[in-house]
């Protein structure tokens, strides 16, 4: 969190390198950004893991109802709720926040404190990446066609082909050569991992603060920006509680639904946004929602995995 915020902060008091003709040449150094992020991604993931939670069907469609079902619904009844009352772009950032895939590496970590399946959470959190290549850019294709917003749905999807999946498919190639080498490097990986996605950060509020972009905007936007992301995480929450319990789940795979459908991924967020609003100015307030419901997913999900793990 205090990177990203530092990040911000140098966005707003030096914006020119990062904003389009910077030096910093954003538009190839996002991209190979996006690359090196989801090749780490790819060369980090076990197949092994994988194979081991694939067969609890029950709750894997629990997990990406929410994701990509419900959280979309629940973004579309915003979009009309906040007509009047909020910026149009920042309602179009909480749409994207509600369109994207779950997270990976904190979803398991979670679930691994609060003694969940842990393999239900690694194979969730791992297919709702993949499906967030196809099914994000179409959710917001479809609702910014809509209002009255272009959006060519097949050069995004190209883009992300390129730029995600092919990434993520050379790292699990070079998994047998490399896997031994990063689990050594493990920190240096973060790092990197880290650094990469602080500099997209950067980049995505340069131009939108060389083109005056929130001198139209208070701190009002902030604070609505965290009550909306509270709302949106309880109601998520009380439902995959609830379905887990009609369902019949067991308690270790509700534990995994509870952490794995409500959350929101800002690794491969931030990337996506780089490829489907590239050309938009206001890109940074699109972000804005994913970055405040990032470290509040991760607070909830602490206490709760807290809970859980003390339970007898």
């Amino acid at each position: 969190m205090k990177g990203m915020v530092a990040a911000v902060v140098l966005a707003f008091l030096w914006p020119q390198p990062g904003a389009h003709g910077g030096f910093l040449h954003p538009e190839v150094l996002n991209k190979l950004g996006i690359a090196v992020v989801f090749y780490l991604n790819g060369l980090s993931l076990s197949m092994q893991s994988l194979r081991q939670g694939a067969s609890r069907w029950q709750v894997h469609l629990l997990i990406q109802f929410s994701t990509f079902v419900l959280f979309p619904l629940l973004g579309l009844g915003l979009l009309k709720l906040g007509q009047g009352w909020m910026s149009p772009d920042l309602l179009l950032g909480f749409f994207y926040l509600c369109a994207l895939p779950s997270t990976v590496s904190s979803s398991v970590a979670l679930t691994v404190a609060a003694r969940g399946n842990v393999p239900v959470a690694l194979f969730n959190a791992t297919l709702s990446a993949l499906i967030g290549v196809l099914l994000t850019p179409l959710w917001m294709a479809w609702v910014m066609g809509q209002e009255g917003r272009s959006l060519d749905v097949t050069p995004v999807v190209m883009d992300l082909l390129l730029w995600v999946v092919w990434p993520l498919f050379v790292g699990q190639l070079s998994r047998p050569w490399l896997t031994t080498w990063a689990a050594r490097r493990k920190a240096q990986i973060h790092i990197v991992d880290r650094v990469t996605i602080l500099t997209l950060v950067y980049t995505s509020f340069c131009d939108s603060v060389q083109q005056g972009i929130w001198t139209n905007y208070g701190p009002i936007v902030v604070i609505q920006t965290m009550v909306v992301c509270a709302v949106l995480f309880w109601l998520v929450y009380q439902f995959t509680q609830c379905a887990s319990r009609v369902m019949g789940l067991p308690e270790e795979d509700r534990i995994a639904a509870v952490l794995c459908g409500s959350k929101k991924t800002l690794a491969s967020g931030v990337p996506m946004a780089h490829l489907i609003f590239g050309a938009y100015p206001v890109l940074g307030l699109i972000l804005i929602p994913i970055m405040l419901y990032h470290p509040l997913q991760l607070a909830v999900g602490g206490l709760l995995s807290q809970r859980w793990a003390s339970r007898g």
